[in-house]
């Protein structure tokens, strides 16, 4: 085996990548990214000692946050970038230490190899990339479930950084992840203390998607019922893929009266609800679907594409040339937009430039989507509801959030979300969505058969949604509701809002289209018997026992 990774849905043969990700990363790039949180790891060792004595160090946040993200799927195929921040961290673990020490600390002569090991060059980079990876853990339910734990910060640390970006940080989440990132090096440290560390990451799962929650809405304003032109106008366009609202609006100020157009794409569509981004005349639809097919999507839309978040696919030569990174993406010999500096907005003076020369996107669906359905809007209309609910009309619903993906099993979602009967409704959230939010799915008493509340971070909304109706019906227990979770999950965001919904109590929860590779059989065991998990069979037999029939 070149590389060994498992980290999302469509592993190979549902086991693990040995020797090319599927993703489309190199076994030197996820060798590396394997060294870059082994890494990572010994910050927080340290980070956490540092604590102790009363040291926080906003930098060291930051580090550790963004390499967890960097190394989420499908958002950084660089090499170099890795290779950089390897060094980096190196270089920032040796400053905590030196500030342990002037504090008057003592340094643990005990200390796990990922806080003493050090090296200079690449090549002595890839030597230890191979030898600190996910197999080096021997207990296969150890392994699983520090897998588990650290995807779930992964998941963490990506929302995290956008509520940053914004502005908003809460100390006493960096303060776990750096605990938990720890605590994963830590061999006394056995089956029954990872999983409390599991559900405490599902607490704080909570809590971060609540406070991006907040960062979104204070400054963008509340997502609205809103109807999205899926066509296309004649002006050059620039096409904005991810999930980052922030690079949105400096590309959105920077394009305003240049006769530009600015689309979204995949995750981005839910921009379009947020009463901030409405006044911008030329932001005027969303291009495409989700993710996956931005291989022939990027090539059609003739105009520059700027890549946010993670969501990228190796690029194709026909649009490679126009496509552009930014933030925790990267891909070898793709322009990459800089960060911020000085609280200026990013210079996306290239893309802008480059559009002007470009035609105008190609056609490729006509019509409009309707989402906005953020649990500010929804409980807007919980009187609506609750009288559906109470009168029959509405006599379920179903969680359909999550994420899409390339394999041919996931057409289970549309076939499911077209055979559930007329007095159900779908809640979603995430880009899990496109399986059907163009689908002719009609109405409730005016109310539309599927609620889409945005992003995948916007799960939250679809918990706060539930538990407003656990209270509003006086029930003891949220499972009482008439509400099923039929889930789609792709990569590491998932994971962290998997935890959160367990640790809200939420129980048999269903995900698809296979279940996690990195889960044990036992730790499997503990997911089904514990909380009700499970996965999917096919529509008819799976709605008959969502159904109870």
């Amino acid at each position: 085996m070149s590389m060994y990774c498992y980290q999302c849905q469509e592993t190979a043969q549902g086991k693990a990548c040995t020797i090319k990700g599927v993703c489309g990363k190199t076994a030197e790039v996820s060798n590396l990214q394997d060294l870059l949180i082994y890494v990572s790891k010994g910050i927080a060792i340290y980070a956490n000692q540092a604590r102790e004595l009363g040291i926080v160090r906003d930098d060291v946040n930051k580090f550790v946050m963004e390499n967890l993200f960097l190394t989420i799927t499908n958002a950084n195929f660089d090499q170099n970038r890795i290779v950089e921040n390897i060094k980096e961290g190196l270089a920032l673990r040796d400053s905590i230490k030196e500030d342990i020490v002037k504090k008057g600390g003592h340094i643990p002569q005990n200390l796990h190899d990922s806080a003493t090991w050090y090296a200079d060059s690449a090549a002595e980079f890839e030597q230890k990339a191979a030898e600190v990876g996910i197999l080096a853990t021997e207990n296969e339910d150890v392994r699983s479930l520090r897998e588990l734990l650290t995807y779930g910060l992964k998941g963490m640390a990506a929302y995290a950084e956008h509520a940053f970006v914004l502005g908003y940080q809460d100390e006493t989440i960096f303060a776990f992840i750096m605990k938990a990132l720890a605590a994963t090096t830590d061999d006394s440290l056995g089956a029954n203390e990872l999983v409390a560390l599991a559900m405490e990451a599902g607490k704080y799962g909570v809590e971060v998607m609540a406070l991006l929650d907040k960062a979104n809405t204070t400054t963008y304003g509340n997502p609205e019922i809103t109807k999205v032109n899926i066509g296309v106008r004649n002006n050059p366009g620039i096409l904005v893929s991810g999930h980052d609202l922030k690079d949105l609006e400096d590309l959105l100020k920077q394009t305003e009266g240049t006769g530009i157009d600015v689309y979204t794409h995949g995750e981005m569509l839910p921009a379009h609800y947020y009463p901030a981004f409405k006044k911008y005349s030329h932001f005027v639809g969303n291009y495409g679907n989700a993710w996956w097919k931005q291989d022939k999507e990027f090539a059609s839309f003739n105009g520059p594409i700027l890549l946010t978040t993670n969501c990228l696919v190796p690029p194709k030569d026909s649009y490679r040339d126009r496509l552009y990174t930014t933030g925790v993406v990267g891909f070898e010999e793709i322009t990459h937009i800089p960060p911020r500096e000085d609280g200026k907005a990013k210079d996306f003076s290239a893309i802008i430039a480059q559009a002007k020369k470009c035609p105008a996107p190609t056609e490729i669906e006509t019509g409009e989507i309707v989402g906005g359905f953020a649990h500010n809007q929804v409980l807007s209309l919980a009187d609506a509801v609750v009288n559906a609910v109470k009168s029959g009309a509405i006599k379920r619903f179903f969680v359909m959030a999550g994420c899409d993906g390339r394999m041919k099993s996931r057409d289970y979602y549309a076939d499911f979300a077209q055979a559930l009967p007329q007095d159900t409704v779908i809640l979603t959230a995430g880009c899990a969505k496109y399986k059907y939010n163009k689908l002719n799915l009609g109405d409730i008493g005016g109310i539309p058969r599927v609620l889409d509340a945005g992003q995948c971070n916007d799960s939250y909304s679809l918990a706060v949604v539930a538990l407003k109706l656990k209270e509003v019906f006086g029930l003891d227990d949220v499972n009482q509701l008439p509400i099923s979770y039929n889930i789609a999950w792709y990569e590491q965001k998932a994971v962290i809002v998997l935890l959160a919904l367990l640790y809200l109590g939420v129980k048999n929860i269903h995900l698809g289209p296979t279940l996690p590779a990195f889960l044990s059989p036992n730790v499997a065991k503990v997911l089904v018997e514990n909380f009700g998990i499970g996965g999917t069979t096919n529509v008819e037999d799976d709605l008959k026992m969502f159904m109870g029939q």
